[in-house]
């Protein structure tokens, strides 16, 4: 019955309104900035309340931001429900929805049926199983909960992903959990996804001796100072009336991989990744006295770079962890990766024979 319901909801939403299915509103984009987004529609074409508030390090355009998640099979929740209206203010909307389709020409069998079994839902506690009915949209209960309706992610690319929160408007008391049947509710782990996905790391420039222009042969010395990467946090929040969640989503810098720009090179450790020191720094700077060993991070060119650069790339890893209301928390997002390039010449060292 729920899909059939689910169906009706469509034609409610596909006649009554022809809005956009997501409006934004987004300002800054640095450390302490915030951003706000507005809850996307559901199938109905109804527009939650309830924003959700950036803050911290995030993206101004709500896009997916520098951080890209080692595991690529993870991606951010497509959509979820969550805080909408009041009983009353959702009555208004609802049964204007309802009524306008209802009264819209050809519109009859199945999906006139449909549309009615929708106004006897919310108006005569007409239900199926795991969801009771209401009697007058539950306007007795105003101001002691809301309805959620279905919130779209903007940035999810896969329509069918996207729109596949389709259920119809649910009721929630002020202090209790969704019903468990709706587990794309809001919750603090789908905040902390979302924090994760509008996450901005700083671009970092290595540290380089000889820096710029260096020597086949003669290693390369490459550091970054623990005054240049901190830890980076962002925060996703919903509060409206009688509903408070949030979730604060942490990336830790924990190491440096170097990725020469060419084949013939040699990299410090072999593997290329450098590891974060004792002191949160990764590498070591290069001082006087220090030209026959070996750099604990950097890079060793065999070839000369002719009349170009080589591109060297150097990639930080994010150990990612988050914490939520109600003492929600862990590591179970993926680790991140945000990597920047710089030019590197290399020249021959040229000698003089007598």
């Amino acid at each position: 019955m729920r899909v059939g319901i689910a169906a009706a909801a469509l034609t409610v939403g596909a006649v009554a309104l022809d809005e956009p299915a997501y409006s934004a509103e987004q300002t800054g984009n640095n450390e302490g900035a915030s951003s706000e987004q507005a809850a996307g529609s559901d199938s109905t074409g109804i527009y939650a309340t309830a924003r959700i508030h950036y803050s911290g390090s995030v993206t101004k355009d709500g896009s997916t931001g520098n951080i890209t998640p080692s595991d690529i099979t993870w991606s951010p929740p497509p959509c979820w429900y969550a805080p909408y209206l009041g009983a009353k203010d959702f009555k208004k909307k609802m049964s204007e929805n309802i009524d306008n389709a209802l009264n819209t020409p050809g519109m009859g069998g199945t999906a006139g049926s449909a549309i009615g079994e929708v106004k006897r839902h919310y108006e005569d506690g007409y239900g199926w199983t795991d969801t009771p009915g209401y009697q007058d949209y539950n306007v007795e209960k105003d101001g002691e909960g809301m309805f959620w309706a279905g919130v779209e992610n903007p940035d999810e690319p896969d329509i069918l992903k996207r729109g596949s929160c389709t259920d119809l408007p649910f009721w929630v008391d002020n202090g209790e959990a969704p019903p468990p049947q709706y587990e794309e509710a809001v919750r603090p782990e789908i905040l902390a996804a979302l924090a994760y996905q509008h996450m901005r790391l700083p671009d970092t420039k290595v540290s380089l001796a000889p820096e710029g222009t260096t020597k086949v042969n003669l290693p390369t010395w490459a550091w970054l100072d623990k005054a240049v990467f901190d830890e980076v946090h962002a925060t996703a929040a919903i509060d409206v009336p009688g509903f408070h969640i949030e979730a604060t989503t942490t990336a830790r810098p924990v190491s440096l991989t170097l990725e020469p720009g060419t084949p013939d090179a040699q990299t410090h450790p072999a593997s290329g990744e450098c590891r974060i020191n004792a002191d949160d720094s990764i590498g070591e700077p290069y001082t006087k006295g220090k030209a026959d060993r070996t750099p604990p991070c950097g890079i060793t060119y065999l070839r000369s770079s002719g009349d170009g650069t080589f591109k060297l790339r150097a990639t930080i890893t994010w150990d990612i962890t988050w914490t939520g209301t109600g003492n929600t928390g862990g590591d179970d997002l993926p680790d991140g990766t945000f990597g920047t390039t710089q030019a590197v010449t290399v020249q021959e060292i040229q000698s003089v024979n007598r």
